[in-house]
């Protein structure tokens, strides 16, 4: 049997990760999600003012820095008990699904698409088209989306002055008010995205897409001409004809926090979140204590078993040479290691296309890429729908601005669905300061390490099994990872960084 050991090094924002993974055969028998970069950010908020957050957290990403923005200013307003406007929630929805479309359209036209560019797919029957349409740089739908998906945060900048990095959000609202010039200068942007989004993504309206509501009506639609020719329709057909539906399921259990707060109550979701039960098919409310972090096998000080966030501890504790492999910790629900992303932000928010799709083929890399796609019609709506609520009533305040009495001590959360999942932020506040602070992430969700009981994390299951065709060149990792769209800057490679090889009889 030929064993041989590959380490795959992947940029991200947050720093570099790497794959590590044991084939034996060609096939993947063992898998370590591998955080080489520690970053801190829970132990610089300590000491600091509670606003202080509200600066700094935004710069953990810079992809998601709305995202989590708004997810600390959350967890401040749940921690003094404030009151917000619903047009303040309306403003933030807004920019949040800016946020997305850019990510959604990038990470999928500029960071998945071109890994079937390579020359080893050159015999296929869509690869000129493929070419014509991904290769980057060059391709008509690369270089479209590279214009597109900047137009995206325009909208951040009406609100938020600047993007990424804003600070808009406060405790009780945003700093700016709606007005007709920014409505206008919204729609405008969203009118172009969304022709774009019909005419070249889809090749079909916005109706007629969300329509379609079983895996039947969808393969029968990808048979269509203006669909089949469409960068999806490329997409699924080049996917599908690689086998990416029958690969990459990982743990069957999904998890979301629900997308877009309510303006009218804002404690509630537009889509609703839950946790889905990939053993019953059954999805459960979301029970926040549920969330619990492990770093049995992190480069962290070591606790027993596991801790909620509002418990947390991030302490270094470098330990080279032992069974800790990785810089990221271990969260799971309960005792199950889940999965989260648009996937799961639509299964469990009740799209019935994705659900029709999940029972006939289950999760996979092709429809977790999918899934990313047909959210954009979600956000294109919600933008929309926003921005009419907007229009109402410019009146209406923008933020209920509490006195700094309201700044007490206490504890808070905030959990919303960023462009790649689930994310959360835990605050504790005495005597005036922050005292805890804890940050997990989406990435932090699928890319986690093995737990205290050794179960693995959802990408360490996704890739066992997988057939690797040529270990000089293993795309089919990079396939399997890039369709969880990791936190990874715009100058996405996966790199070689060295390989042991070993053979036994």
């Amino acid at each position: 049997m030929a064993k041989v050991e590959l380490n795959l090094s992947l940029n991200r924002v947050e720093g570099d990760l790497e794959i590590a993974v044991e084939l034996e055969d060609g096939v993947v028998s063992q898998a370590r999600t591998v955080g080489t970069l520690y970053r801190g950010f829970e132990q610089i908020m300590l000491g600091r003012a509670p606003r202080d957050g509200l600066v700094i957290t935004p710069r953990v990403c810079g992809i998601c820095g709305t995202a989590h923005l708004y997810s600390a200013v959350l967890a401040l307003e749940q921690a003094w008990q404030l009151p917000v406007p619903a047009n303040a929630v309306r403003i933030r929805n807004l920019c949040l699904i800016a946020e997305g479309i850019q990510n959604d359209l990038r990470q999928t036209f500029l960071f998945f698409t071109p890994d079937f560019c390579n020359p080893r797919y050159s015999d296929r029957p869509w690869f000129a088209e493929l070419m014509d349409a991904f290769e980057p740089f060059r391709g008509s739908v690369y270089r479209q989306t590279l214009a597109l998906s900047r137009k995206a945060v325009e909208i951040v900048a009406q609100f938020g002055g600047q993007w990424p990095h804003s600070s808009y959000m406060l405790p009780g609202g945003v700093t700016t008010p709606p007005d007709l010039r920014r409505i206008i200068a919204c729609r405008a942007v969203l009118d172009e995205i969304q022709r774009w989004y019909e005419q070249t993504v889809i090749g079909a309206g916005l109706d007629d897409w969300l329509a379609l509501d079983s895996a039947d009506a969808y393969f029968s639609w990808l048979e269509t001409p203006a669909h089949a020719a469409s960068a999806l329709g490329l997409l699924s057909r080049s996917a599908r004809g690689l086998g990416l539906q029958r690969m990459a399921a990982g743990t069957p259990h999904m998890l979301s926090y629900g997308a877009w707060c309510d303006p009218e109550q804002p404690q509630d979701r537009l889509v609703p979140g839950g946790f889905f039960d990939g053993d019953s098919g059954q999805i459960a409310p979301l029970d926040q204590q549920m969330i619990n972090e492990h770093v049995r096998h992190s480069w962290f000080k070591p606790y027993p078993g596991g801790l909620h966030p509002s418990n947390g501890e991030t302490i270094p504790d470098f330990q080279p040479n032992s069974d800790r492999y990785t810089w990221a910790k271990a969260p799971r629900y309960g005792d199950r290691a889940v999965q989260t992303g648009p996937l799961a932000e639509l299964l469990i928010g009740g799209d019935a296309l994705i659900e029709s799709l999940h029972a006939l083929e289950g999760g996979n890399a092709w429809l977790r890429q999918f899934a990313r796609v047909r959210r954009i019609a979600y956000e294109l709506i919600c933008a929309r729908r926003m921005l009419d609520e907007l229009s109402v009533d410019f009146s209406q305040p923008h933020i209920f601005n509490p006195g700094k009495s309201a700044e007490v001590d206490g504890e808070g959360f905030g959990l919303i669905m960023a462009a790649r999942g689930a994310l959360g932020h835990w605050v504790k506040i005495k005597d005036g300061a922050i005292a805890r602070y804890q940050i997990v992430t989406p990435t932090a969700w699928n890319a986690s390490p093995r737990d205290s009981n050794g179960l693995p994390g959802h990408w360490e299951q996704s890739l066992v099994g997988v057939a690797v065709q040529d270990p000089e060149d293993p795309i089919e990792i990079g396939h399997i990872i890039r369709s969880h769209d990791p936190c990874l800057v715009c100058t996405v490679h996966m790199l070689d960084t060295g390989k042991k090889r070993h053979f036994a009889p």
